[in-house]
């Protein structure tokens, strides 16, 4: 029975979303270094000139970026108190078991047993939708705010004479040092919320949407869905 039942672990959305914006992140970024590549600024040949962003902190560090943040949370809160709800339900009938061993009749034990292992894989079920949910919502964020962070760096690139911008946080990037005069992260965060400023009027609707499902309002942000534990 113990091996049937899952368990929920805690953790942040917003770790999520930095983790998924790394990976989207960084083919946009390979574009953008290409261009660069392809296209030094005028009178630059003589001193061409590389830079490091990590991107994983840029997308995420943007105004718009963590506003969407946010948004995501408060979208998800309410799914996630469900999978909070069930997983405590299935811990509470092993808990029953288990302080039961030796006490419980065959048929009630048989009987909290299959209940146990029903809400388990209704549990794995609606986690893997919500998990698969979760990485759609984020894909859109991240692509929405990827194309024109790929723009910002690109026009940085051209003006400051970049041939080579290397991605810190992408995985397999070949960087084993880089100097903080090089790391350009900082000025294409602050470039973006300049050429992208976000209103705090535009806020007050996103918010506001899931006015509807009161529930959704008064949760924690969800945690980021995880594989349970067997």
């Amino acid at each position: 029975m113990n091996s049937r039942i899952l368990t929920l672990t805690r953790s942040g959305c917003h770790t999520a979303m930095i983790q998924a914006a790394a990976l989207a992140a960084a083919c946009l970024f390979l574009i953008a270094t290409a261009w660069a590549q392809g296209t030094p600024a005028a009178g630059s040949s003589a001193s061409s000139k590389v830079g490091v962003i990590d991107a994983r902190t840029a997308i995420v560090g943007t105004a718009e970026g963590k506003q969407a943040s946010a948004e995501l949370q408060s979208q998800f809160a309410s799914r996630q108190t469900e999978l909070e709800n069930l997983n405590k339900q299935v811990n509470d009938l092993r808990q029953r078991l288990q302080a039961g061993q030796g006490k419980l009749s065959p048929d009630e034990e048989a009987r909290l047993t299959q209940q146990g292992q029903r809400l388990a894989q209704q549990l794995e079920r609606k986690q893997t939708e919500y998990q698969e949910d979760v990485n759609a919502a984020q894909g859109e964020v991240i692509d929405r705010i990827g194309r024109k962070l790929v723009d910002v760096l690109d026009r940085y690139a051209r003006e400051n004479g970049y041939v080579v911008i290397i991605d810190s946080s992408a995985q397999n990037s070949g960087l084993l040092y880089k100097s903080t005069q090089i790391d350009i992260t900082q000025d294409i965060v602050r470039l973006y919320d300049q050429a992208y400023p976000v209103k705090a009027t535009a806020t007050a609707p996103a918010q506001s949407k899931p006015a509807p499902k009161p529930a959704a309002q008064q949760q924690q942000p969800p945690p980021a869905a995880q594989k349970p534990q067997q």
